[in-house]
């Protein structure tokens, strides 16, 4: 028998286009139904790149490595040259983790409001002006960057005394160090009378402002210095920990007193900017990416503008939002989240409209969809940003939460949205950042930054061209409006139980809870073309065998299968890490009726039971692709290499046609030998689903 059509084609090349009249229209009128509702709901987003060639721990499962930095100040200079030219590069330190010495690192580039530069650095004018060859690569000498802190302390009002210190692991480096701060508007100095034998930086990797003695620094004094380095390769300044405005003025100064030669490297610490008055763009260090944090958007074609505009800086300095595994293209590994807000605190949208986030955490909670069709291969419970009603939390109390959030009068309700929701979008052991809707930096005091009126959709991963970001942007942006209508608005929970990891969670399934959120939208005038979800859909979920004879088809797709979580397992360093037993995988078999009619299918030599013809009921099957450790059953052996057989409905047992799974990723390849030596292994007991009435077959079973 031959089929018409190969077992498994070739992986296309999907066709990406820009958005079409239809979207654009959508959008508009987005747009235009926020502002009738006097809402202003701005858009943040976190995708991640890698490079080209991803190689090194850094890539893989490590925050920071030889590499990331280095790319990161690429990609850096290449967004200053296409959106905010002059705009104002600082090093930053980053979040810390257990078991990690220092903490990672962040670049930041800010930029006024309008665009225009905080700072007007004089060799930003100088490249532009086709002069700046002149200062390019030059550093101040010793003896100029003394003379460099004597004119800023001049600047400031002061009478400072720069501090000579060494750098234990680079002699040759020269480090001064001057004590600083302002408060109410007045500069201050103090001076810092350190021996001579402690004039020396803490042995660690990092700015000499992260590095300092300051456990003999005076007491009672601001611990906020400014430091200067200047080695062999260039000089660089950290810039003690100041409020928006005395920052702003010091930059003003050492712009000025710089002009002579090339532009320093700037770190320290940068004040939260609560009144708004800065554009910020983030580059932070993430196990195995590197993690973009966009500015604030104020509309969904900025937001759209800014993801092409990252992937264009990205091609342009070899990093890109996906991989190449084999034949497979794939996301990065790293997120995609998307963060929904206010341009202020004041004006923050949710605060004073409880009801309309529960109605929207009501409606995602409808649609597995929304959490599971646009994230990557690790989901459910164990993933990093499970759904609530997989989370800490049952759905009587997040049934309770939402009623007693809508009985809230009137005014700013941000504390009791903040306190009531906080604790139960969180994972099964309490973390409130692996959540799908994760609202740690909603209202949560307890937190630096945990008082941002922010909502964070965690359960997006990244994709490989920028069109498919905004397009998913541009779906949740119009659904957050279509559900400003209260009649609009689920009234109570969905009693998923265990269908929801059975067959809410297949291909099948989740495209046709998408064409329902599709259709909500367009009957509530908000019509977006289903194209680039299907795209994304086929690509998310790839075929691995395709056989039709006729009007008989059988598809076989990769399907998402929930990885249980393990125990702590300590690591060196004397932390613990997290780890999920990946070994399981699922794939769905998709046949029409005639197929059903007219065909069989035995796998691993067992009666693999479809549907009857009519029957509607999606299968998958479960098995387990390798042996790890740790794992979680570690006696059970892999099923892999899989057979598949097909087989005429009645008469005889000998297969028509097999197939062999080696290795998931390569998908079912037809056998060449005779089939029919299979048939002395067969059996006649059936394969059998874990749950009654279940979709998936588990061949652990």
């Amino acid at each position: 028998m031959t089929a018409s059509a190969p077992s498994r084609p070739p992986l296309p090349t999907p066709t990406v286009t820009g958005p079409g009249a239809r979207d654009l229209a959508t959008a508009a009128a987005v747009e235009e139904r926020l502002q009738t509702a006097g809402i202003a709901l701005t858009m943040g987003g976190e995708p991640t790149l890698v490079p080209e060639i991803p190689q090194g721990a850094e890539w893989s499962v490590a925050a920071d490595g030889p590499t990331k930095l280095r790319y990161a100040r690429a990609l850096a200079s290449e967004l200053q040259r296409l959106a905010w030219p002059g705009s104002t590069l600082i090093y930053c330190p980053g979040k810390r983790y257990d078991g990690e010495v220092n903490p990672r690192w962040a670049l930041r580039l800010i930029t006024g409001l309008s665009g225009t530069p905080l700072v007007a650095w004089p060799q930003d004018q100088a490249v532009a002006a086709g002069t700046g060859a002149g200062v390019e690569g030059t550093r101040p000498s010793p003896e100029q960057a003394e003379a460099l802190l004597q004119s800023l302390g001049e600047g400031l009002g002061l009478a400072v005394q720069p501090l000579p210190l060494r750098d234990p692991l680079d002699p040759g480096r020269r480090i001064w160090a001057v004590p600083l701060s302002c408060e109410d508007g007045h500069w201050q100095t103090v001076t810092w009378p350190l021996e001579e034998e402690l004039r020396e930086l803490i042995p660690a990797h990092g700015p000499a402002g992260l590095r300092l003695p300051l456990q003999h620094f005076p007491e009672h004094a601001l611990r906020q210095v400014l430091t200067l380095e200047l080695d062999s390769e260039g000089w660089g300044l950290f810039l003690p920990p100041l409020s928006r405005a005395p920052l702003e003025q010091l930059l003003t100064l050492l712009a000025a007193a710089s002009a002579p030669w090339c532009k320093p490297d700037l770190s320290g610490v940068l004040p939260y900017d609560t009144e708004a008055h800065w554009q910020v763009l983030g580059l932070t260090a993430d196990p195995g990416v590197l993690e973009i944090n966009l500015p604030v958007c104020h509309s969904w074609h900025e937001y759209a503008t800014w993801i092409e505009r990252l992937e264009q800086a990205g091609a342009t300095v070899g990093l890109r939002s996906w991989k190449q595994v084999g034949e497979r293209v794939e996301g990065t590994g790293g997120g995609n989240h998307l963060l929904w807000g206010g341009p202020s605190l004041d004006s923050n949208p949710f605060f004073s409209r409880p009801a309309w986030l529960v109605g929207i955490l009501r409606y995602w909670q409808h649609h597995p969809c929304l959490a599971y069709l646009f994230s990557g291969r690790s989901v459910g419970p164990a993933s990093q940003a499970p759904r609530p009603d997989e989370g800490s939390s049952n759905l009587l109390d997040l049934d309770l939460a939402h009623r007693c959030l809508e009985a809230l009068p009137a005014g700013d309700q941000r504390v009791w949205i903040g306190e009531t929701l906080r604790h139960l979008h969180a994972d099964r052991s309490g973390n409130t950042h692996r959540s799908e809707i994760s609202l740690d930096k909603f209202w949560n005091p307890a937190w630096t930054a945990g008082c941002q009126g922010l909502l964070e959709f965690r359960a997006l991963e990244s994709l490989p061209h920028h069109q498919w970001t905004s397009a998913v942007a541009l779906l949740w942006r119009a659904l957050a409006v279509r559900l400003l209508e209260p009649s609009l608005r689920p009234e109570g929970l969905y009693p998923f139980g265990t269908d929801l990891h059975d067959r809410a969670l297949l291909p099948s399934a989740l495209w046709s809870d998408l064409e329902q959120v599709l259709a909500d939208l367009a009957a509530a005038g908000l019509s977006l073309d289903p194209a680039p979800f299907r795209a994304i859909w086929e690509w998310r979920f790839p075929v691995l065998l395709h056989w039709c004879e006729g009007d008989a088809e059988l598809t076989i797709r990769q399907a998402l299968e929930p990885w249980p979580l393990l125990c702590d397992t300590p690591v060196e360093g004397g932390s613990t890490s997290r780890f999920v037993d990946s070994s399981l995988r699922r794939f769905e078999l998709i046949t029409t009726d005639a197929f059903r009619r007219r065909y069989r299918l035995r796998l691993q030599g067992r009666p693999l039971p479809l549907p009857a013809p009519g029957d509607r009921r999606p299968i998958a099957v479960r098995f387990r692709q390798e042996a790890l450790f740790p794992c979680l059953h570690p006696c059970l052996p892999a099923d892999l290499p899989l057979r598949l057989e097909l087989l005429a409905s009645t008469g005889s047992d000998a297969p028509l046609q097999g197939w062999q799974l080696l290795q998931e990723s390569d998908g079912f390849e037809a056998l060449t030998t005779d089939a029919s030596g299979s048939t002395a292994n067969a059996s006649s007991t059936p394969l059998r689903t874990a749950l009654a009435g279940g979709c998936s077959l588990d061949l652990r079973l």
